[in-house]
């Protein structure tokens, strides 16, 4: 197999001089400042509403989806040629197990994080009664714009939706939860690549090779877009909800961004140190493209192919580790998300005055934590969960319409905590494998 592509994805594109990362901030700032600037001039009027529904969210759409569109052959291509390169089962297995390790680890504690948060600051209790009238007409507004939760499913149901029956039925449905079922069958191609005589699969793995190629091209075409892209989402959510929600939202907002900052420069920074034995410092510097790409497009599918690129060229983490576990990880390891949801239910249970036992919370712990492996990697894959646990501990499920209004800046920030987690779980792997980052 060939060597890591040098040019493909480079961050600044040709003929420009200021960087791609850089590019993405200033859209990202110019895009927040004038959806609050329309917001305020022009809020609650059908020229802003139709301004956006016609303009501003399809332009958006248009660069979110160039990038989705190639993410289930980048998928397939980087899982099968990853297992193929490891080669030994054996290493896949210690790989794999040390993966889910991590990940298990790391949700844990960050459920943890939301849950001692939530019950320490009480962002829900003691609402002044106008907020709480006021967010109750918020939620009559918006419950039914979340999609209903899937029907819960026993044990060996999950299990036999891991093994798709139509694998290309799988893809068609992989953005609305069989993402997982999509890696399983690619897993094990790549794994039953390695027990073929080398000379017999070697066409095959050139073209998965030129098809991996290929589609970080197109990614790369389509980050060119990136800063008009990003501008134009982030015009749409600050246009829409403007300050207003965010006002009466502002405590609960503060204790999920702090528990995201407690969970992306404490936990992390201490694996990176003491585990992975590399400066966090220079580890997030080196991912401010990935952190700034999953920040505007909420999505950690579509940060994927920047991720990739992002650890293997500038972490110097191998390819057949990349491949793997940062696919892998774009769907299991959601570690961002399960802290939202501990605190989103906490909250709910206090706005709605509705006591939790210590039995109850544990219950959201581990709800929180499993619903935050396969969550959907895409703006909003969450909600429907969230829904389901609030089912579960028996608060109204329609009371997620009351975060509504901020769940889209929320969840931009939450994919930033999950694409980071993914590339620090890559990196104490390729550690325990006895590699040394780029220094």
């Amino acid at each position: 197999m060939t060597q890591a592509h040098a040019g493909s994805g480079a961050p600044t594109p040709p003929g420009r001089s200021v960087p791609l990362h850089t590019q993405i901030f200033l859209g990202m700032i110019s895009g927040a400042v004038l959806g609050v600037a329309a917001n305020l001039r022009f809020g609650g009027t059908a020229g802003l509403d139709s301004f956006i529904k016609n303009v501003s969210y399809p332009v958006g759409l248009i660069f979110l989806r160039l990038i989705f569109m190639v993410v289930i052959p980048l998928i397939l291509s980087a899982i099968i040629l990853g297992v193929a390169e490891l080669g030994d089962a054996r290493r896949l297995g210690r790989i794999g197990l040390r993966t889910l390790a991590f990940t298990l680890f790391l949700s844990s504690v960050s459920v943890f994080i939301g849950v001692t948060l939530a019950n320490v600051i009480r962002p829900g209790a003691g609402m002044p009664e106008a907020s709480r009238a006021e967010l109750l007409e918020v939620m009559k507004k918006y419950a039914g714009s979340v999609k209903q939760p899937p029907p819960p499913k026993t044990g060996l149901q999950i299990l036999l939706d891991l093994i798709p029956e139509n694998p290309v039925e799988a893809m068609v449905n992989a953005f609305r939860g069989d993402m997982l079922a999509v890696m399983v069958f690619a897993l094990v191609l790549g794994i039953a690549l390695t027990t073929v005589d080398r000379r017999a699969v070697e066409p095959l793995l050139l073209w998965l090779q030129a098809l991996y190629e290929v589609v970080l091209k197109v990614i790369a075409l389509a980050m060119r877009l990136a800063p008009v892209g990003v501008a134009a989402l982030l015009f749409s959510v600050t246009a829409l909800s403007g300050l207003r929600v965010l006002k009466l939202l502002a405590l609960y907002v503060l204790t999920v961004l702090l528990g995201l900052a407690l969970h992306q420069f404490c936990t992390y920074s201490l694996l990176l140190k003491y585990v992975v034995r590399y400066s966090p410092q220079l580890f997030f510097r080196r991912l401010r493209e990935v952190m700034l790409t999953a920040f505007s497009t909420s999505s950690s599918n579509a940060t994927l192919p920047t991720t990739l690129r992002v650890a293997e060229q500038e972490l110097g983490i191998p390819r057949s580790i990349a491949g793997f576990v940062l696919t892998l990880g774009s769907t299991l390891n959601q570690n961002g998300t399960a802290l939202y949801e501990g605190i989103t239910v906490l909250f709910l249970a206090q706005f709605f005055d509705i006591h939790l036992t210590v039995g109850g919370q544990i219950t959201v712990v581990l709800l929180s934590i499993l619903s935050g492996i396969g969550t959907a990697g895409v703006p909003g894959g969450s909600l429907p969960l969230v829904m389901a646990l609030l089912v579960t501990v028996g608060i109204p499920p329609e009371g997620i319409g009351i975060i509504f209004g901020v769940d889209r800046l929320l969840d931009m920030c939450r994919t930033v905590l999950n694409v980071t987690g993914d590339v620090t779980v890559a990196a104490c792997v390729t550690r325990s494998e006895g590699h040394i980052l780029k220094p």
